[in-house]
């Protein structure tokens, strides 16, 4: 830091396990995933190959040596896993992960149909050799999960070795844990803290009001995802009360 004021959130020192920020890597070129990295680095964990872009970037192979050089953790989002588990190509999945020597994977169901009890195996086979992230919720409109589906479904995917689990919300910000305006299911997101440890869970929060609500419920150190490329550094002045949003979220009360 340049200076360091009193009374300013203690974040933890990466590599860390909670207080993660995932963002989303929608086909950045070369270039600007360096500028990313000698920019963002220290407040980035975890770095998302968005949906299928792997497929179709160019120096796939130098941007995730870039990436890991930096620091942070890339993978494939799970949209590309359905496209292959859809096609019942399971195993050039993981024959892809390998090519490119990816360390961490996500497992996810948001469009395809696919029976939990085999999410469950896919997760617990591949986390013999990644790091394991696993999504809950739908990417489609109309699609519902009761409350007590989410709960369950997170519980038994981390069950099944999935590291962390994530809260959908797609990169609009407008499903699964959030109502069609963009604000947070309250009662969902209750439900789930309850039930299960903030900490194993990846919020996706793509939109600042969305931030400021999850650091608000639970701390600077909130797990958060989908993080736009150019959100990242404003996301850490709200996790240290940097920003007017937060600014006085973490003083003493003779200040707030």
């Amino acid at each position: 830091m340049n200076f360091r004021l009193p009374h300013m959130p203690e974040r933890p020192a990466q590599p860390r396990e909670n207080g993660l920020t995932m963002v989303m890597d929608k086909g950045l070129s070369l270039r600007e995933a360096e500028d990313l990295c000698d920019i963002s680095a220290p407040y980035c964990d975890l770095l998302k190959l968005g949906f299928g872009t792997s497929i179709i970037t160019n120096r796939l192979h130098e941007k995730i040596r870039l990436y890991k050089s930096a620091g942070l953790k890339p993978y494939f989002g799970g949209t590309l896993f359905e496209a292959f588990a859809v096609r019942d190509m399971f195993d050039d999945y993981r024959r892809f992960l390998d090519e490119y020597e990816m360390e961490v994977v996500e497992v996810s169901d948001g469009v395809m149909e696919l029976d939990h009890d085999l999410k469950c195996k896919y997760i617990s086979n591949l986390s013999k050799d990644y790091t394991v992230l696993s999504e809950v919720g739908s990417k489609l409109k109309g699609k519902e999960i009761s409350n007590a589906k989410w709960i369950a479904f997170m519980q038994t995917e981390l069950q099944a070795g999935s590291w962390k689990v994530i809260a959908e919300a797609r990169e609009s910000g407008n499903m699964g844990i959030y109502n069609d305006d963009g604000s947070a299911n309250f009662e969902l997101i209750l439900d789930i803290k309850k039930a299960i440890d903030p900490n194993v869970i990846l919020w996706e929060a793509p939109l600042k009001t969305q931030q400021v609500w999850f650091i608000k419920l639970l701390g600077p150190n909130v797990n958060l995802g989908n993080i736009a490329t150019d959100e990242i550094i404003p996301l850490e002045t709200l996790r240290l009360g940097l920003r007017g949003d937060t600014l006085l979220s973490f003083l003493p009360n003779k200040h707030s």
